[in-house]
Parts: structure tokens; C-alpha cells; sequence
């Protein structure tokens, strides 16, 4: 099936500009050709323009009931197995292949992120990579070893630089053998009759059911992980000596946790913020190297 996005079949009219090929062809962001063109696709399709704005205001509304039974129910009330088990369900036979692309991406980008800064730190750690193949892969509770992931290397990270009495500084060598394409060709994703859902109406679905399958604790704990992009970012930046790239990694202050009403909008961030992160640190690791790596056709 043809994946090219419509706004670049059309081309450009004069008359009558496309906003999506404007942001395609803008060369403000690091994106790579290929992932931007997936985003817009997913961003500029009919699920998106007129789905979501009805899902949005009803996943909302169903934060708050849900946050309003759940104060009778036992504290303790979890049932992570099956959560997995849904999405794994629902993302393979509804949600669009891009979508699908993006999600699985966001893994194996963020775990070579969180790599590269651990290898080049002055007290180097250990990091635990989750890396997804298929939409099965998830039902290994991977959405919620994430959001721990990203909390243990946190602390692990500043343990580390505390006991040893160190602060984060540019390495005389900056190592970037971690940063690499994901092998993940686009039309390997589910792509049957009924996969047509964009990312974000899949993600306004997905968080009720987030936060009523799992413990408030591990509920709040996902939505705070949000506040760690610019946490994750500024340790980039110490290390690269570069702060003025951490305008493209934001998802508002690491000490300000906002409502768990906006966790999807945010998720939707988190995974934007972790591809240009990453593609900058590829920016970076070709001109150290002198030649581009280029990325795997789709």
C-alpha cells in the first residue's frame, strides 16, 4: 500500500498552500525526512481532524469519573497484565501504521538516548534498553517498565554523581556508537481494514484506561515521567555543551507536575521530544564522524 502522504503527492499550490507540506519542508527542526513524513501523515489525517476533537473532551471527562470511583476502590487495585494486554490488542487492529511506527520508535529512541547519556556521564551507569519488534513485545508490562526506566536512571544517574562528588560536563570524547536508525521498517506495522486511528486520538483513548487499570501511584507516576523531558535534555546539553538545543525538548518544568488531565497532549510531546533529541545527537554523532547514516527505507 502506498504510505506516501497525500500533501506531497499533491505538491504545491500557489493558490492554496498546504500547512503540512510547509512543516515538511521547513528545515527549523532536526527531523529526518522519513519520521517527519509519518508524523505529518498521522497528524494531517481524517481521524485526527475529526475524531480527536470529540475523544479529547470525552477522555477527559472520563479522567475525572474515574478518578472519582477509584477513591472506593482498594488502593492497591491493579491489573497491569491485562492494561498491556488491550493496548497490545487495540494498537495492533486499530491504530494506523504510522502511529504504530512512531510508538515502537519512541522506545528504542529513548533508550539509546538514556545510553548515551550514562556512557558519557562522568559516573558512568548501567541502563536497561527496551527494545520492541512487534506490538506483541508490549505485553511484557512495557509501557509502565518505561515510565520506571526513566525514574531509576534518574536517580541512579544523580546517586552516582553525588557519591563520587561530580557534576555533568562535556567528555574530551563523546561517545555516540549507541545512536543508530532502529531497524523498524514502516510497512512491517499492522495495517489491516480497521488501522486507522492517528496517534493522538489513540492516546486520548488509551490513558482512562491507563489510569483505571493501574494504581494511582503508578497512574501519577506515568504522568509526572512527563516532567522529565526537560530533565533528560538538559543532561544532553551538559554533556554536548550545546543548551541552546533544549528550545526543541519541552515538555513544561520538571518541578511544576501539571493535571493528569493533559497526559495525553503531553505523551504526544514526550514522543516528539524524544525524536528530535535523538536527531540531533545523530546530527552530531555524523559530523564527528564526517558521514550520515542513511535511514532504513520504509
Amino acid at each position: 500500500m502506498n504510505r506516501t502522504p497525500e500533501f506531497l503527492e499533491r505538491g504545491h499550490d500557489p493558490a492554496d498552500p498546504s500547512p503540512w507540506l510547509a512543516s515538511y519542508l521547513d528545515r527549523s527542526t532536526p527531523l529526518p525526512d522519513n519520521v517527519k513524513a509519518a508524523w505529518l501523515k498521522d497528524s494531517s489525517s481524517r481521524s485526527r481532524q475529526f475524531l480527536l476533537p470529540f475523544l479529547r473532551p470525552l477522555a477527559r471527562l472520563s479522567i475525572i469519573l474515574i478518578q472519582i470511583i477509584k477513591t472506593v476502590l482498594p488502593k492497591r487495585w491493579s491489573h497491569s497484565r491485562l492494561l498491556h494486554r488491550i493496548l497490545a490488542w487495540g494498537l495492533q487492529r486499530f491504530v494506523s501504521p504510522e502511529a504504530n511506527w512512531l510508538i515502537m520508535r519512541h522506545f528504542h529512541l529513548g533508550s539509546q538516548i538514556l545510553a548515551f547519556i550514562a556512557k558519557n556521564s562522568p559516573a558512568p551507569i548501567t541502563t536497561s534498553p527496551l527494545t520492541p519488534y512487534t506490538v506483541d513485545d508490549y505485553r511484557d508490562d512495557l509501557f509502565v517498565k518505561h515510565d520506571i526506566n526513566l525514574f531509576n536512571f534518574v536517580i541512579r544517574l544523580n546517586q552516582a554523581l553525588r557519591d563520587n562528588n561530580l557534576e555533568m560536563h562535556p567528555p574530551e570524547h563523546l561517545d555516540f556508537s549507541m545512536i543508530r536508525e532502529p531497524d523498524l521498517p514502516l510497512d512491517t506495522m499492522p495495517n489491516g481494514k480497521y488501522n486507522f486511528l492517528d496517534l493522538q486520538s489513540s492516546i486520548e483513548l488509551f490513558t482512562p484506561l491507563y489510569q483505571l487499570l493501574l494504581t494511582d501511584n503508578d497512574f501519577w507516576r506515568a504522568a509526572n515521567s512527563l516532567q522529565l523531558d526537560e530533565t533528560i535534555g538538559i543532561y544532553a546539553a551538559q554533556l554536548l555543551s550545546a543548551p541552546h538545543h533544549l528550545i526543541l525538548v519541552n515538555n513544561n518544568h520538571p518541578l511544576v507536575p501539571l493535571s493528569t488531565l493533559r497526559a495525553g497532549h503531553r505523551l504526544v510531546l514526550h514522543g516528539l521530544s524524544s525524536e528530535m533529541l535523538h536527531a540531533l545527537l545523530t546530527q552530531m554523532r555524523d559530523a564527528q564522524h564526517g558521514a550520515p547514516e542513511p535511514a532504513p527505507v520504509s
